[in-house]
């Protein structure tokens, strides 16, 4: 096992890049990046119509364990998103209404966590975003160390510190941080294409025809009666 480490300093990509994945949306950069990069789908915002992004500032510590939120509150910066997981599977309510005062009075503009968060009802008035495995009462203790801004694993998905988190009502999707620039060049030819194919369906065209899918279905054998 490796040493408990804080890793101060991370590189971080222009804000311009974010907001642009941030416009996009998860859906949308999912499929531009090759649908790689998507958390489990159990992690679910706690209230609906929140989206975000930004560069990851990575949480790994222990099951029952909230220290290590608490630092790396320390090490965040203005339009980070915190990204945590515990080292084995854990529902505990880790974060709440106070973990989010501090976040967000840091400048953090939301959570990810494969885990469990409480005070719901606060957080959801106070509209700080949290995407969590679960809700839970269970709090937690502090009294082990982890580490922060380091490799992680969070509900599947590898995340560095650095790289943007995207996350909205559709779920939670991560880019590599060197990826960013491609992605974002991607997601706008998929929108303009998208808009495109709109316009026809709208104006009564169908999808069958659109997509030629014509082919595809008497290469199936699909019969009409």
């Amino acid at each position: 096992m490796n040493a408990p480490l804080v890793i101060r300093n991370v590189d971080r990509l222009s804000p311009d890049l974010v907001s642009a994945l941030e416009k996009y949306g998860v859906s949308t950069v999912h499929e531009a990046q090759g649908r790689r990069g998507l958390l489990a789908t159990y992690m679910r915002p706690i209230y609906a119509g929140a989206a975000i992004a930004g560069p990851a500032v990575t949480v790994s510590l222990p099951p029952g364990d909230n220290l290590m939120i608490h630092v790396a509150v320390e090490v965040c910066r203005p339009g980070d998103v915190l990204v945590v997981a515990p080292t084995s599977p854990c529902t505990d309510g880790y974060f709440g209404e106070l973990l989010a005062t501090s976040l967000r009075a840091h400048g953090v503009k939301g959570l990810v966590i494969d885990a469990g968060c409480r005070d719901v009802r606060s957080l959801t008035e106070m509209k700080f975003p949290v995407w969590s495995r679960a809700v839970s009462s269970q709090g937690t203790v502090k009294a082990t160390l982890g580490s922060v801004n380091v490799g992680i694993v969070c509900a599947g998905a590898g995340v560095e510190a650095g790289d943007i988190v995207v996350a909205d009502d559709d779920g939670v999707v991560v880019v590599e941080r060197g990826r960013a620039q491609e992605v974002v060049a991607a997601a706008e030819l998929r929108v303009r294409k998208e808009e495109a194919t709109r316009q026809r369906l709208a104006s009564g065209e169908l999808g069958l025809d659109i997509y030629g899918l014509r082919s595809k279905l008497l290469e199936l054998g699909l019969k009409y009666q």
